[in-house]
């Protein structure tokens, strides 16, 4: 039986990091830059006002500081003007935030150190030269480093790539993962269900958990209990894949159609052998890796709980790292337990936990079974047994992930 960190070491030697490609800004949010991003231009692009007021020379204005003072205005500058003209003796002109200062401007008066004056303004005050005055270049230089490789593109890192005039990054591409679910029974849902018949929950929930972590997703109709129609199903949906995603059909009952059909030297179809293990672990024991026409292809077991706690302890990971994300994991706390617990020998649980911020303490939401969705889908966190503890009693640390 693999450990944990054995599997995880396996389906990582699977699946390499997606290629750089240059992306449309509008596009890269969450993304992750594959080389640095170096400053096309200075920022800001010339001096500028930081202040709406009166711009003047400082030979114009006295440096003994005997205000008030009249002088009249010149002209206008209003943020976006591009005639660079120059700032006559004498006078002032009106300017705005970010508008480009004149040759011979010096001093930027707030407009409220003034009357306000449109045709002649009088002057109550003036700082030194230089103040509220952004210089080009402060910000960043070209040339230089604006963001390193490895940096997420957020909201903030977009504002300065635009700012910077880029119309695209050079991100590493998503990873492309096509979803299969295996069996018979299932349905999709909206239909009508016949005697034997379940709603198929596995797809969308993997697509979406997928997505959350910015692969792209691609899901194929469920493939029924039946080897031919699987291999030609996954034919299909290796075509523009960087990763086969199944669940269901590896455990070991008698109609296991994905380890039925990839099962043996070779695999069926031609494809490589599938290596389909136990995996020490409560729920998810039942795992498999390997490739299918070269494409790296991961098998999780049917039950909804199994397969999205193997997505959380194996692929999420995966994907983040594939993607060239610093951090694959989730956010780790130590957390004393609020009631007693009991774990497999041999095996490392992962319960589903739930908070309770005001106490410190987390607690098991709901029982360990691989089919109980709802309290998966009302948990805060995963609780992390290790493999050698039995029996957790309250006050106990262990470890908690942090779930969405």
């Amino acid at each position: 039986m693999r450990t944990v960190a054995e599997h995880a070491s396996a389906l990582a030697a699977l699946v390499g990091p997606t290629p750089v490609v240059a992306t449309p800004l509008n596009e890269a949010l969450g993304l992750v830059l594959g080389r640095d991003l170096i400053a096309p231009v200075d920022l800001p692009p010339f001096d500028n006002s930081a202040m709406d007021g009166y711009v003047g020379r400082a030979a114009d204005l006295p440096a003994d500081g005997t205000f008030p003072l009249t002088l009249p205005v010149s002209h206008d500058i209003p943020a976006g003007r591009s005639d660079g003209r120059p700032l006559a003796a004498g006078t002032l002109a009106r300017i705005m935030t970010g508008a480009p200062l004149p040759p011979g401007g010096e001093v930027i008066v707030p407009v409220e150190r003034t009357d306000g004056g449109v045709d002649r303004v009088r002057i109550d005050g003036a700082p030194a030269p230089g103040v509220h005055v952004r210089r080009r270049g402060e910000d960043l230089t070209a040339g230089t480093v604006a963001l390193a490789a490895g940096t997420v593109m957020g909201p903030t890192q977009i504002g300065l790539a635009a700012a910077l005039g880029l119309a695209t990054v050079d991100v590493r591409r998503p990873l492309r993962v096509t979803v299969l679910s295996t069996g018979s029974e299932l349905m999709p849902p909206g239909s009508a269900l016949e005697p034997g018949q379940i709603y198929e929950s596995n797809s969308p929930m993997l697509a979406a958990a997928l997505r959350a972590v910015g692969a792209q997703v691609r899901i194929e109709h469920f493939v029924a209990d039946d080897v031919p129609a699987l291999l030609a199903a996954l034919e299909q949906a290796a075509t523009g894949a960087d990763l086969l995603l199944t669940s269901g059909g590896v455990s070991a009952g008698a109609y296991e159609v994905v380890k039925d059909a990839l099962t043996g030297p070779g695999g069926a179809d031609g494809a490589p052998a599938v290596d389909f293990v136990k995996v020490a672990m409560q729920p998810g024991m039942p795992q498999g890796a390997g490739r299918f026409a070269g494409v790296p292809l991961v098998t999780l077991p049917g039950n909804p709980v199994s397969s999205y706690v193997s997505f959380e302890v194996f692929l999420r990971p995966l994907v983040r790292a594939a993607m060239g994300h610093p951090d694959v994991m989730r956010p780790v706390l130590r957390v004393p337990l609020a009631d007693a617990i009991s774990s497999p020998a041999g095996k490392r649980q992962f319960r589903r936990g739930h908070l309770d911020t005001e106490a410190g303490t987390v607690s098991a939401w709901g029982g360990p079974g691989s089919h109980l969705l709802s309290w998966l889908a009302g948990a805060d966190s995963m609780i992390v047994v290790d493999e050698d503890a039995t029996s957790l009693q309250p006050g106990d640390e262990v470890e908690v992930w942090l779930l969405d």
